[in-house]
């Protein structure tokens, strides 16, 4: 009896293993469909590109690439590099020490502090134009990358806070209270035992805070002119009175989303255990 229910069910494992095996490429061509028309539209010659029905066959140029790098690309490019890097690692320097020290908080208001602080980032950027652009043009901040970094780290401290507290509330205050009392001190207590029993939330954060500085554009297209432009703003430069540049602007659109890209996959681990974590335990 139990041979026959177990090959009863072997064609129905094989049709679940064939289907798993075509519908994840299927899924994952899907997925980067937009990222390859875009990769495959920065190396068409010009006349091609708007080309009805589209050649998928040609021969490729790197003309657009060029054009980029004449017209000023690549210090927008790092503009974005710069700004999106020193904002996420100070908003982890004030941050982590913040979310730790709410975590061990036991006096009352502890949650509506917390509340608090994920409000300041919910609310639209829309409602902070005016008074940071205000704020920037008397401080002599605009067209700066000191004025975007501060913006950047403002924004992310509270997300940093929020995501941060779970991964220290899992941390057993008995650890802390055992190597206090052996006679270790504050900083190799928080350093040696709490640190990387957060590594993961820490990873997570960091990458969550440079995506979102990476991919800003309101606050750089209000905020800059051409000093400080970031990679985002300069790709939309390309739509101008003249005519869209099609060509640019997908290989802009490419460099742009590349290191993205790149950085995701090789963190992915990080991320998604940082994120299940932070969720299971929050």
């Amino acid at each position: 009896m139990g041979g026959n229910a177990r090959k009863s069910h072997e064609p129905a494992n094989r049709m679940k293993k064939h289907i798993i095996l075509w519908a994840v490429p299927l899924l994952l061509i899907l997925m980067l469909m937009p990222f390859l028309w875009l990769l495959q539209m920065s190396f068409k010659p010009t006349p091609l590109i708007l080309e009805f029905p589209p050649q998928l066959f040609f021969t490729p140029t790197l003309e657009h690439y060029v054009g980029l790098w004449k017209d000023g690309f690549p210090e927008s490019f790092v503009n974005s590099l710069i700004t999106s890097t020193l904002s996420t690692a100070l908003a982890l320097l004030m941050g982590v020490p913040a979310a730790y020290a709410l975590s061990r908080w036991s006096g009352r208001g502890k949650f509506g502090l917390g509340l608090g602080i994920l409000l300041t980032r919910m609310a639209p950027p829309i409602a902070f134009t005016i008074p940071f652009f205000l704020a920037y043009r008397w401080l002599g901040l605009l067209d700066t990358r000191t004025g975007l970094i501060l913006i950047y780290m403002t924004f992310n401290l509270p997300l940093v806070i929020w995501m941060m507290q779970p991964f220290f509330d899992a941390v057993p205050a008995s650890l802390e209270e055992a190597a206090l009392m052996d006679g270790a001190g504050f900083p190799t207590v928080f350093a040696e035992i709490v640190m990387p029993v957060a590594s993961a939330g820490i990873a997570a954060t960091a990458i969550l805070c440079f995506l979102y500085a990476w991919n800003d554009f309101f606050f750089a297209l209000i905020l800059t002119r051409t000093e400080a432009r970031t990679a985002p703003v300069a790709v939309v430069n390309f739509m101008n009175y003249e005519g869209w540049e099609w060509g640019k602007i997908a290989a802009g659109g490419s460099l742009v989303m590349a290191p993205v890209l790149v950085f995701s996959l090789l963190v992915r681990r990080y991320l998604v255990s940082g994120l299940t974590a932070g969720a299971v335990k929050g």
